[in-house]
């Protein structure tokens, strides 16, 4: 029988066949395609033809198509559709996959084709997305080993296998804290709720096949039980679990493990010539230098612990208002921030909540897609990896321009988080390919027949992905190496927060926060109390979100600590860290930095982007209309369709003419009078 995987796929839009499509095909399909891969490469490092960039640089690109396909569909429903079938694939095939790469930048007749190609570019007329991709393949090479030593190549190799051995455990242990742990919840304890997290605690129960209602991990539900809760005992459990995650002994205890990853990251770094690994890391991001992030991130720390310093004042006022006789704890902040808001700024979440259908939210998105990009976007029936699952048609002018698959709930299989991946990126070497597209979230599931609800954060996260999502719909490259998010990690991260500020626009949100019951629009009162409200509490998300970039620059911008915990507290300690704020990701559950590399040393790339993205929507509001379609076609054709196929300095300097300041950001998150 013919494995499912493997050969053409006569689905819609080529999608993996996921209806038929077993746990059992992924391995010999794996095997099948990686063989394949293999031989591919052998062949261009073998070949007796002088190198040139289309036997070499772009036979490379093709080498591993059948391989990108299976993983593609495998690596789809392992992050959010797990199961021990597939967390067992995962641990075979991630060190597998890093022998792989590691085999490829270890061939000394292939990178010999690649740097003659190199020294000979000047004079093979290249087009300027040919010369980036040569210099990114040659750089990738280099700073995969292959100028080392034969022994340094066979080192690196086994330290990039133990990486991902250690990456995917890492991963997995975190999911299974989130997935076991739960807190029952009693009737009178319910009774206390917002009816939305009452009815959340409900579906969670059903879905572990347990009576009554408990509380979990995932993020959907514990944030809007920690905001509500007027019980502090529960608060604190409730926190302590989640903060623990990653850190409960046994066999999912991730510290040594993260031990472990910084001292072979260290060992990689030295072993290609470098200081550190954060000095390795950052070389071929937009902020080049540990220095350069460390100043960013203490210019907006200062004006941020100031704001939460008074903010804290206020916070431990209404806790002694309420009766209790004891500091402000993590598990405090958010209940009495909430009470805060609503006492402020008249504003109470679980009012605001009917407001922010997912149904409304996705067609607020789809919408200031079409004002902008002229994209349409037409419902279809696909075979995808979970009921769950939804797509779209992406579509401008007629053609197709991508498939886009929505898997919007929280579920025990999923790992926490959201994120935007591609089951196939947007090419044109192999003809014109057009990108299917995957948006990955965790909202809380509503009851059967009842609309899903979310936060106005839930509703920014949506808007995130999408961002990201656009990103890929709209890349026009014609390599696959350069396509869509596959650019500098802290300029990813630009199209997706810039996203984020057409859902202040008043305008979107007067038609599309609609309510669930009523179908009324969000009341004008209603709209600008929100708005004004839009930096509240931003010192608190400031502070929790600094503190954690901090700690992963510090981890690697030198030599290992030698106990990452104790190294923890210290740092904490140092930037003089708020009591009553725990870091957004304490390092037992740092997915984005010990999951894999490409948030490592890394975390701060939210914030290098928020510089970008606060002026890059400042150009619309210069225009005078939040949907000019003049500015909007600039951002594609400068930044959204361009990939990496250039460097993203000289792209945001295309499109915005100069680079910003930090002063955009605090403006943006409402710090500067306190800086």
């Amino acid at each position: 029988m013919t494995n499912p995987l493997l050969g053409d796929w006569a689905t819609p839009f080529a999608l993996p066949p996921f209806a038929a499509i077993t746990d059992d095909d992924f391995a010999p399909a794996f095997d099948a395609a990686l063989a394949e891969a293999r031989a591919n490469v052998a062949a261009i490092a073998a070949d007796p033809a002088a190198p040139g960039f289309a036997n070499t640089i772009e036979a490379l690109e093709r080498a591993g198509e059948a391989l990108d396909k299976v993983l593609g569909a495998f690596f789809a429903v392992s992050g959010a559709d797990a199961n021990p079938a597939r967390d067992a694939l995962m641990r075979d095939f991630s060190p597998r996959l890093a022998a792989y790469s590691s085999e490829i930048y270890a061939n000394p007749q292939l990178f010999a084709r690649i740097d003659a190609i190199w020294q000979q570019r000047d004079a093979l007329d290249l087009s300027p997305e040919q010369e980036r991709v040569l210099m990114l393949t040659r750089r990738a090479f280099v700073r995969g080993g292959a100028e080392l030593d034969a022994a340094g190549r066979a080192r690196l190799a086994e330290v990039k296998q133990r990486l991902a051995t250690l990456g995917t455990q890492f991963t997995q242990n975190l999911l299974a804290d989130e997935r076991d742990w739960s807190m029952a919840l009693s009737e009178d304890d319910l009774a206390n709720l917002p009816d939305d997290v009452a009815a959340a605690a409900r579906g969670a129960a059903a879905e572990r096949n347990a009576d009554g209602a408990v509380v979990t991990l995932s993020r959907s539900l514990i944030v809007p039980f920690l905001q509500s809760s007027p019980d502090r005992e529960l608060r604190h459990r409730a926190y302590e679990a989640w903060a623990a995650r990653g850190a409960n002994g046994g066999v999912t205890d991730n510290r040594a493990i993260a031990q472990e990853i910084l001292e072979l990251r260290y060992e990689r770094a030295q072993l290609l010539g470098y200081p550190s690994f954060a000095a390795y890391k950052l070389e071929t991001e937009m902020a080049a230098t540990p220095e350069a992030v460390r100043d960013l991130l203490m210019a907006v720390w200062t004006p941020a612990k100031a704001q939460v310093e008074a903010d804290a004042a206020v916070l431990a006022d209404m806790l002694r208002e309420d009766g209790v006789n004891a500091e402000l704890e993590p598990w405090d902040w958010r209940y009495y921030a909430e009470k805060r808001r609503k006492a402020e700024h008249d504003l109470d979440t679980a009012a605001l909540k009917p407001y922010f259908q997912l149904e409304r939210m996705i067609e607020a998105a789809f919408a200031s897609a079409h004002r902008l990009f002229g994209l349409e976007f037409t419902p279809v029936d696909a075979p995808l990896y979970h009921p769950d699952c939804r797509a779209w048609d992406v579509t401008r002018d007629g053609r197709h321009m991508a498939l886009f698959v929505g898997d919007y709930f929280a579920r025990a299989s999923k790992r926490s988080g959201a994120w935007c991946s591609a089951m196939r990126s947007q090419q044109k070497l192999a003809g014109d390919i057009r990108p299917i597209v995957v948006n990955v979230c965790n909202f809380a599931k509503p009851a059967a027949g009842k609309p899903a609800l979310l936060s106005y954060d839930d509703a920014r996260t949506l808007f995130h992905e999408f961002g990201h999502a656009l990103h890929q719909m709209l890349s026009d490259v014609t390599y696959e190496s350069v396509s869509g998010t596959a650019v500098a990690r802290d300029f990813v991260e630009l199209p997706s927060q810039l996203f984020e500020h057409w859902l202040e626009v008043p305008e979107v949100l007067s038609k599309y926060a609609t309510h669930a019951r009523t179908g009324e629009p969000m009341p004008p009162e209603m709209l600008e109390r929100l708005l004004g409200a839009r930096n509240f509490d931003q010192g608190f998300a400031t502070v929790e979100y600094v503190a954690s970039a901090l700690v992963d620059l510090a981890f690697h911008d030198g030599k290992p600590p030698a106990d990452i915990m104790a190294r923890q507290a210290e740092i904490l300690d140092e930037i003089g860290m708020p009591h009553a704020i725990g870091m957004r990701h304490a390092t037992p559950h740092f997915a984005h930095v010990f999951a894999g590399d490409g948030y490592s040393a890394g975390y701060y790339s939210y914030m290098w982007s928020e510089v970008m993205d606060a002026d890059a929507f400042a150009a619309f509001r210069d225009a005078g209309d939040a949907f000019d379609r003049d500015t909007a076609a600039a951002l594609e054709r400068f930044i959204l369709s361009r990939g990496g196929s250039e460097d993203p300095k000289a792209l945001y300097l295309k499109f915005r003419g100069r680079l910003p300041g930090v002063e955009a950001l605090l403006k943006g998150r409402g710090l500067d009078a306190a800086a």
